[in-house]
């Protein structure tokens, strides 16, 4: 993983390891790495390590077994894929939504465009 320079690092960690949540890389109730090992393989500072952890568990994503390390919580794919579903509503279908009344598309129009960007005719 390289760091982009415009986010917190941390940020970046959290974000990765929700990727990896989503991506079932880090399945519900698995371990993931610990935070001696995030700040070892990419050199950050441990302090930086755990507040990206701890980001994901204060959101209930990841829990720790004293003495054991860090874990997946059970439902966090659903919980994290939930907030994407939000997200990707609000950054880009009500935009969307506002464009198509704009050009004075019909809802019909819109999701025609929608099904010819699934069947990947997108040019």
């Amino acid at each position: 993983m390289e760091f982009n320079e415009g986010k917190p690092i941390f940020l970046q960690l959290a974000q990765q390891l929700e990727e990896g949540i989503l991506s079932g890389a880090y399945p519900e109730e698995g371990q993931v790495p610990s935070i001696t090992e995030y700040s070892v393989t990419y050199k950050i500072n441990p302090a930086t390590a755990l507040k990206g952890i701890s980001l994901l568990v204060d959101a209930g994503l990841l829990y720790k077994k004293r003495g054991v390390g860090m874990f997946v919580a059970s439902g966090a794919r659903e919980k994290l894929r939930g907030q994407r579903r939000e997200r990707f509503f609000e950054d880009f279908v009500q935009s969307m939504v506002h464009e198509a009344r704009q050009l004075g598309l019909t809802e019909t129009e819109l999701v025609r465009m929608v099904e010819r960007g699934f069947d990947g005719d997108v040019d």
